[in-house]
């Protein structure tokens, strides 16, 4: 089985860095003509995959499904199933974390052998990053990854995310443990090749990121475009080896058509294309 890391790395050599996000809000349906409900949904999902349908990673944002209970599920499934069809990985934007046979049930649905189930999914620390490993586990036996969040841009997570754990930073410690536990689930990233399945969320407007040097695992850099990220500013960032720009409402906002939401995201996929 190929790991996911590897699988990253040539889709990304071939399509480019750039993340784009399918992030049904409201507010976007109603923009684009579309009805607020699963009928709205699965139509504005549908002109998303069409659009992307040449890209390395898209990132579903699965709270935008969930309001609307399973009829939401089913149409992320499809959703999931359409990009996986064209050649694209996914990215569940779930950011799940919990503890024991919970956080295994999450890992079931998200990393196993589920409909749900992506190429990878974001997970939250913030109960103790021991407590991801039902998740690391399952993802690694499935050739999927994780995203760990690390360092978010929110204005909330500062004083948690930079608090001192012993001698670094809350981020660091998360950073560094994702960087243990790739060693672990495949001693070849020791020497850095190939990628680990395992990487981390690092907000592109964080002044300070955490040293990324030692990770061997990608880095999701969400907030490109319109929520401040500067696509010509990522190179270098913490010293990361793959970096995967993330961007949606700069893409979205110039539908509803396919030719338009397409070149809107080639166009940032070109501003990014020296980090590939």
């Amino acid at each position: 089985m190929t790991g996911f890391g590897q699988r990253l790395d040539a889709a990304v050599s071939a399509r480019g860095p750039l993340c784009p996000g399918i992030d049904p809000h409201p507010e976007l349906l109603k923009a684009w003509g579309l009805s607020v409900d699963p009928d709205g949904l699965r139509a504005f999902c549908e002109i998303c995959v069409a659009a992307f349908a040449d890209f390395a990673i898209v990132k579903p944002q699965v709270a935008f499904f969930e309001a609307y209970g399973s009829a939401g599920f089913a149409v992320l499934e499809d959703t999931i199933a359409a990009l996986r069809g064209s050649g694209v990985l996914v990215l569940a934007d779930a950011k799940r974390g919990d503890i024991g046979s919970t956080m295994a049930a999450y890992a079931a649905a998200w990393a196993g052998d589920s409909p749900l189930a992506a190429d990878a999914v974001t997970a939250s620390p913030y109960l103790g990053f021991g407590s991801l490993q039902p998740l690391l586990d399952t993802a690694a036996a499935n050739g999927r990854g994780v995203f760990v969040l690390a360092a978010t841009s929110n204005p909330e997570g500062v004083g948690l995310q930079r608090a001192m754990a012993g001698d670094v930073t809350v981020a660091q410690s998360i950073v560094d443990a994702v960087s243990r536990a790739n060693r672990a689930a495949d001693p070849a990233t020791r020497d850095g090749d190939p990628l680990g399945p395992f990487g981390v969320v690092i907000g592109a407007t964080v002044a300070e990121p955490p040293d990324l040097h030692a990770l061997r695992g990608p880095v999701l850099v969400p907030g490109v475009g319109a929520q401040g990220g500067r696509p010509e500013a990522l190179g270098g960032l913490g010293g990361a080896r793959r970096l995967l720009p993330a961007v949606s409402r700069e893409v979205l906002r110039a539908g509803p058509a396919v030719a338009d939401v397409r070149a809107a995201a080639e166009r940032l996929r070109e501003q990014v294309a020296y980090l590939a």
